[in-house]
């Protein structure tokens, strides 16, 4: 028996002259977390409307439990749950207000929508805050009460468009733990993320979108192994800048040297191994008296996958796309 919970077959959509998806095709297995990275303009969001039945795609067939967005659209928002980029929330609304509105709308029973209520506001830590009205609610907290109103049927799917967009560091650490829960209780979590940390931390499997295409599908841990290279970043002085290029150059013209990266007073220099790379960057640096502000190193992060696999740099392409 397939264990295939969205499937989607060529899909294609153009706003316009704009190709916002071109021939898309996924599979997503279901009880897993899968992450559609990419820059602002890149198609998430469009695939995320067309899964979640707010827009119809030019061509291609999409599935969501082998049954299908475009003619059954009604059965497919029953299976589902949505929260969107977007703060929903009303302001002149209290939070038990909007989770019974939400309740309403999936026709839970009396004593289903008190007892969901009290599970929620827990889960995402609003309990104590049930009267209150929301526009007296930081961010955070209007985003916690968007993510309650989205469960509050206990969907086996739910799609989170840029779930932490805009938070300070403690909420979106908050919203993380809320999302690994849902994936312990059983449901499968389509999100969608321009943060590679918030990725690597959450997702079982990935892919990356660029300009309405997808360049890779695969388990983090997995794509960042097949790059087979190491990173090493090297900080200069501001005052110094043209140094970067001699040391560039230099470290360019070492055997042990994949490739190399200019960002601002940055290098970063691509290797098959720190280990025995970082002694020769370092004597390369010594020879040109570059002067060296920090030196770091790592294994490759999704950044870098994305910037095998799309040849630039995410940040480029929020830019440029976004």
């Amino acid at each position: 028996m397939s264990n295939t919970i969205i499937c989607i077959e060529g899909l294609r959509k153009s706003y316009g002259p704009v190709v916002a998806l071109d021939r898309v095709s996924l599979e997503i297995e279901a009880g897993k977390i899968f992450g559609l990275l990419g820059p602002n303009g890149a198609g998430k969001t469009t695939i995320t409307k067309i899964l979640t039945t707010l827009v119809r795609p030019d061509e291609g067939k999409v599935e969501v439990r082998g049954t299908d967005v475009l003619r059954d659209p009604a059965k497919v928002r029953g299976l589902i749950g949505y929260v969107p980029q977007e703060l929903t929330a009303d302001p002149y609304l209290t939070v038990r207000e909007h989770m019974s509105y939400y309740a309403g709308l999936y026709h839970l029973s009396t004593v289903m929508r008190e007892s969901r209520i009290r599970e929620l506001l827990t889960l995402v830590g609003l309990t104590g805050h049930e009267d209150r009205r929301v526009r007296h609610f930081s961010g955070g907290m209007k985003k916690k009460l968007d993510l309650a109103c989205g469960l509050i049927h206990r969907p086996s799917l739910i799609f989170l468009d840029e779930p932490s967009l805009g938070l300070d560091v403690q909420t979106r650490r908050d919203i993380w733990t809320y999302i690994l829960r849902l994936k312990e209780q059983g449901t499968t979590i389509f999100l969608c993320t321009n943060y590679m940390d918030e990725a690597e931390r959450l997702c079982d499997d990935v892919a990356i979108i660029d300009r309405g295409r997808i360049a890779i599908v695969g388990n983090p841990a997995a794509l960042r192994t097949q790059l087979k290279r190491d990173v090493i970043s090297v900080e200069i002085a501001v005052s110094n800048e043209h140094s970067l290029e001699a040391l560039e150059k230099a470290v360019s013209q070492l055997g042990i040297v994949q490739g190399t990266a200019k960002n601002g007073t940055q290098l970063r220099v691509y290797v098959e191994r720190n280990e025995s790379a970082l002694p020769e960057i370092l004597k390369s640096a010594a020879e040109l008296a570059v002067p060296i502000q920090t030196i770091t190193y790592s294994r490759p992060g999704l950044d870098e996958v994305f910037l095998h696999y799309t040849g630039h740099a995410l940040a480029e392409g929020r830019e440029n796309h976004g």
